[in-house]
């Protein structure tokens, strides 16, 4: 079995952008030998295999997962991978040439965590607007100064994101075993336009299951390419749309495992109730009455969306 498994998820993707990630990884100082690098195409319109060459990589894939969305897409890479440490790399994030090496330390050194992540420093297009520029912390930009872990992920600073995010195997494959059976949990994750989220924080999370926690790590740095559609008030809206969705659902999901069944409706119930809008910026409420429309849209989902018997 193979120390790392690189799992790339992409659907269209930008060329240029692609191209850059594809590099940093080829400049990776863990020997090439010793991780995977699986490339999943996500029913992009033109097929990836074509495009973007991996004979560089000696234990290199190219796979078709027709089925849109991250989610399913992920659920492809970890049947998939072999390897002991899952790192899941956006296709448009840059790693630091010492990721990979850093993310095998951090396994060696911490094995109270189940999953981990690092450092998104972003790399403009275009400067952001100074309306948009204090809500940008949902496109991961963020630079960490210490490292920050918990033994049981609550959420918090010391749950990773999704970017270049780290996880042992037997979580993953716990996180894909409940999604299969989960219509709420397929219902987490972007899916062609819609900016949903949560898919992240839900594998995190399963790092519970083995009694193992979370955490970040300021070794672990990539630079996110960030185009300008996404520094736009409109896209930041769909952005917040999909966190109120996922807060909802993330405590539904995760709540029932820690919390008599009355607590975990309270803090289903906090969730619609936190934050006013009087007295708010027009940005900010913009950006507030966008997260409440995703807590409703998660309210309808919860009452039709049950697990699968046996679950």
């Amino acid at each position: 079995m193979l120390a790392i498994s690189v799992i790339i998820c992409s659907h269209n993707p930008r060329e240029n952008y692609l191209r850059r990630v594809l590099d940093a990884l080829r400049a990776q100082t863990l020997p090439a030998k010793e991780w995977e690098l699986l490339l999943i195409d996500n029913a992009s319109a033109e097929p990836l295999a074509g495009r973007f060459d991996l004979s560089w990589h000696p234990n290199g894939r190219h796979m078709r997962e027709d089925k849109i969305g991250l989610t399913p897409a992920r659920l492809r890479g970890i049947a998939e991978s072999k390897g002991d440490l899952l790192v899941f790399v956006d296709d448009d994030n840059v790693l630091r040439a010492d990721y990979l090496q850093a993310c095998q330390k951090i396994s060696a050194d911490y094995p109270q965590l189940g999953a981990w992540g690092g450092s998104c420093l972003p790399e403009f297009e275009v400067e952001p607007s100074a309306e948009v520029r204090p809500w940008l912390a949902g496109l991961l930009v963020e630079k960490l100064d210490k490292p920050v872990w918990i033994k049981i992920p609550q959420g918090g600073p010391a749950l990773p994101p999704g970017a270049g995010m780290a996880v042992r195997r037997n979580v993953a494959v716990h996180y894909r075993e409940q999604v299969l059976r989960d219509p709420l949990r397929q219902a987490l994750g972007r899916t062609g336009k819609r900016l949903a989220a949560g898919e992240d924080s839900d594998m995190a999370m399963c790092s519970r299951a083995f009694d193992l926690g979370t955490g970040r790590f300021p070794e672990l740095e990539l630079t996110h390419l960030i185009p300008a559609r996404r520094v736009t008030l409109e896209y930041l809206e769909g952005i917040h749309e999909g966190f109120g969705y996922c807060g909802v659902v993330l405590a539904a999901i995760h709540d029932k495992e820690t919390r008599p069944p009355g607590q975990a409706k309270s803090t289903i119930k906090s969730f619609l109730l936190a934050g006013g809008l009087r007295g708010t910026d027009p940005v900010e409420r913009r950006l507030k009455l966008a997260e409440e429309r995703g807590k409703r849209a998660a309210l309808r989902d919860l009452a039709h969306l049950k697990p699968k018997q046996g679950s």
